[in-house]
């Protein structure tokens, strides 16, 4: 019996919990379809419900690595996957709990800033642009859009910062933000503390002065997305006491209920390559 993906993502729970050590419940359905998966590794699903057939019919071996291409399909799928949960949304109601405007009829599209860039999202596509005239292609950037618009703004922040370390399930994503937020931004920005101020003026960041600030060479709170703040704390190198540049990336402690954890990392992420992108289109 041939199965397709999204036929087996219904035995899935479909909240994106990473126990399976998938990103996103798509993706391990796609891997369990298309690349051979071991389908128990999801708790939520019933193995007998899948029935002897599924287990006996070819679909291939390894996971996402056995199958060739698989990311941009995995990736656009789960675009179309979302653009249909939020299809049934009412932007109008919508728009005022994530920080977002509403555009009216007939355009029914949420307008809002994504790292100091206006975004329009709608049913059908995502755009930048004040006018929406530049299509947002990358999959991925589509995928963080679309979750933050489905979880609907989450609870009222808390005004708490925490590290990522401190947020449930997160050990193995720690790392990875180090990796690609924090250590990039470090390195990128060593001794060009002013460099990064005039940065982050140009993504909507605000200086921050408070206990928690006191010491950083650049502190700053960072919109990525209306609802989704984050606190840049960046101590710049130190040659003569041996010390090398260093960032820590801080979050409402409200934050997961604004945006899942791998959304989360993703943003991150993004927050990095945006500031290295800003910064050479200041320097040409």
């Amino acid at each position: 019996m041939i199965v397709q993906p999204l036929e087996f993502l219904k035995f899935t729970a479909r909240n994106n919990c990473g126990k399976c050590g998938y990103a996103a419940c798509l993706a391990f359905a796609v891997a369990v379809t298309k690349g051979g998966e071991d389908p128990g590794k999801c708790p939520f699903v019933d193995l007998q419900a899948l029935g002897p057939d599924f287990a006996a019919g070819d679909r291939g071996r390894d996971g996402l690595s056995g199958v060739a291409g698989l990311g941009d399909e995995q990736d656009k799928a789960l675009v179309s996957h979302l653009q249909g949960k939020v299809r049934g949304l009412d932007f109008a109601v919508l728009a005022p709990q994530l920080g977002c405007q509403w555009s009216g009829l007939p355009d029914d599209s949420l307008q809002f800033r994504y790292l100091g860039r206006p975004v329009s999202l709608s049913a059908t596509g995502v755009f930048f642009g004040e006018r929406g005239e530049v299509i947002v292609e990358d999959p991925r950037d589509q995928i963080l859009l679309y979750n933050f618009v489905f979880f609907g703004g989450g609870e009222p922040l808390t005004g708490e910062w925490v590290g990522m370390e401190s947020l449930p399930n997160s050990i193995s994503k720690v790392r990875t933000l180090r990796v690609y937020c924090e250590e990039r931004i470090a390195s990128h920005f060593s001794g060009k503390a002013e460099q990064l101020r005039a940065c982050g003026a140009r993504i909507d960041a605000v200086p921050v002065q408070d206990d928690q600030t006191r010491g950083c060479s650049v502190a700053w709170r960072v919109s990525i997305l209306p609802r989704l703040p984050a606190l840049l704390l960046f101590w710049d190198e130190e040659p003569e006491e041996g010390f090398p540049a260093r960032v820590k990336i801080l979050y409402d402690r409200q934050v997961l209920s604004v945006l899942d954890l791998e959304s989360l990392v993703f943003a991150s992420e993004r927050l990095a390559e945006r500031l290295v992108e800003v910064s050479f289109q200041i320097q040409s």
